[in-house]
């Protein structure tokens, strides 16, 4: 079997060792190099490599934000000089995880555990777990990161107006444009800054400042109507929330 691998990583060097030791394995082709999480995704939705070394932290979106992306996910060996995402990723059981600089004897440890994994067709089980738990344990977003058709977004919080669930993914409503992901809308209500956003139905989370005003709908309910004309539903306990957010 020929292992397809790719190479992500924003350092040259780092790039030229791991091309340079991938030489001692016969069985292994590189197929690709990237030098950021963008022209990594194109690059794994392009080629569908077996194996992805690929940097934590890269310019403009990280390795993980890069992963939450791809719906079919490649066996990953993770590469960075800071030694928590190493601690993390272990705890989740990674493929592996080589700290930087890493030795040829390091090099071939990880590898060959990975090849392993590959042929059990356990490596993509395990990136799913890193990422998930990554997401988990990462405090407030400070941005989304997103793929639409072939195109990657990096969306400020600021320009958030609503989110919206849709069975396993979350519409995120911005004031330019709307975008899937396949996300919970639980998992950006505990993850999204609570000053900025509320919950105000178990299918929105608003962002409070795109709230123009709240309304009766119907007997007993309400309603907010938003800065951009967008009306959305508001339950009991959302109303107990906007309450409290807005002191009323």
């Amino acid at each position: 079997m020929t292992y397809r691998v790719a190479i992500i990583d924003d350092e040259k060097n780092a790039r030229e060792v791991i091309r340079t030791f991938l030489q001692d394995f016969p069985g292994a082709a590189c197929v690709g190099e990237a030098a950021d999480g963008y022209e990594g995704a194109r690059l794994i939705l392009d080629l569908h490599p077996d194996l992805v070394f690929l940097d934590v932290q890269m310019p403009r979106i990280n390795g993980f934000e890069m992963l939450e992306l791809l719906d079919d996910k490649p066996a990953v060996i993770f590469t960075t000089a800071y030694h928590e995402h190493a601690l993390k990723a272990f705890e989740v059981n990674a493929v592996d995880f080589l700290l930087k600089p890493f030795s040829r004897e390091r090099f071939r440890q990880a590898v060959e555990k990975a090849m392993a994994a590959v042929t059990n067709d356990a490596g993509k089980e395990s990136v799913e777990r890193v990422v998930d738990y990554v997401q988990r344990e990462s405090g407030f977003l400070q941005r989304i990161v997103v793929k639409k058709q072939t195109r990657i977004f990096v969306i400020p919080l600021e320009e958030v107006i609503y989110l919206q669930a849709c069975d396993d993914y979350t519409e995120i409503h911005t004031v330019k444009e709307s975008f899937l992901k396949k996300q919970t809308l639980t998992f950006y209500e505990q993850h999204l800054p609570k000053d900025l956003f509320v919950r105000v139905h178990r299918s929105y989370l608003v962002a409070v400042s795109a709230v123009s005003r709240l309304e009766p709908y119907g007997k007993n309910t309400y309603r907010i109507v938003l800065h951009n004309g967008t009306t959305i539903p508001v339950s009991r306990s959302g109303l107990k929330e906007l309450k409290q957010v807005f002191g009323l």
